[in-house]
């Protein structure tokens, strides 16, 4: 009887072994089309391998914020809306990028950096921000008044920063860890400072109070301008390819929810089709999800 057991769970083994379980293939599959959305599979590219030799210890608070991807996709959504709000920024996304044709090509190649900046080995990461301040040198023009701007202005690139560090943490705290002490989102903002930093921001913010304060202090020069509003549309209403319809509504519901009161009632946006409860419901039970597919992999 007893090698009877032995041999059925033996053969039980090389079954599971030889054909997957359903719950192994719906992981596989949700890891593979989230890191398909990530990553420019066409041309090989592939995930971040996270180093014990990058710019934050493993187990640090920007680490843990930056590898949830739910709370990173709306966190980036609601980042964006308010950049746009900045006319610096906004015309520097007008004159000087394909947002119009490839708006997702934009957002993966943001999530690239961050990936790469958080957890890629130091060298690629300096690299990377090497690259990128590359890049704002071209960036340069004149606001419709004629006021002259440049992606190299350290204020202009601080707002860019703070409307990412503070959508990224916001949507961490809504959907992944709503009791993250205090001083966990102060060390994430240190954190993130060294980046923005790197990339020659001036002033960031190095704790949430300072964070706060400077997004009030800043409100007086973002403007809710048509031009503002049609970067928001295509943000929230351009589908990536292959990318089901209700994922790309209820992450862009969720990103819209979590804006302040003053960046909807600018970019004219209402509350998600759903409602603010739906569409949290739906966007929490896609994290747990993928936070169930990820922890296996």
């Amino acid at each position: 009887m007893w090698r009877e057991h032995v041999y059925i769970d033996w053969r039980m083994a090389l079954i599971d072994t030889i054909l997957p379980r359903p719950s192994d293939r719906l992981r596989d599959a949700l890891v593979r089309r989230v890191r398909a959305t990530f990553n420019d599979t066409s041309s090989g590219q592939k995930p971040v391998p996270p180093s014990d030799d990058a710019l934050f210890a493993p187990d640090s608070p920007i680490r843990m914020v930056h590898a949830d991807v739910t709370a990173m996709m709306v966190g980036g959504i609601r980042g964006l809306l308010l950049q746009m709000l900045h006319p610096h920024a906004l015309q520097g996304v007008l004159d000087h990028s394909d947002f119009r044709a490839d708006m997702h090509g934009r957002l993966r190649r943001t999530a690239r950096f961050i990936a790469i900046t958080t957890y890629g080995q130091k060298d690629d990461a300096t690299k990377a921000i090497k690259r990128v301040n590359a890049i704002h040198e071209q960036v340069s023009g004149t606001l419709p008044d004629g006021t002259p701007y440049s992606a190299r202005d350290p204020r202009t690139l601080a707002f860019v920063h703070l409307a990412e560090a503070t959508s990224f943490l916001a949507a961490y705290l809504r959907y992944v860890r709503p009791t993250m002490p205090l001083a966990e989102q102060d060390m994430y903002f240190r954190q993130f400072a060294v980046v923005a930093r790197l990339l020659d921001a001036d002033p960031v913010p190095e704790s949430r109070s300072e964070a706060e304060r400077m997004m009030r202090e800043r409100r007086g020069e973002l403007r809710g301008s048509p031009e503002a509003r049609e970067v928001a549309d295509l943000v929230l209403n351009q589908r990536p390819e292959g990318a089901p319809i209700l994922v790309q509504q209820m992450l862009g519901g969720a990103a819209v929810d979590l804006l302040p009161p003053f960046a909807r009632a600018m970019l004219g946006l209402r509350n998600p089709p759903l409602g603010a409860i739906g569409a949290r419901m739906a966007t929490g039970g896609m994290g747990r999800t993928l936070r169930w597919a990820f922890r296996q992999n």
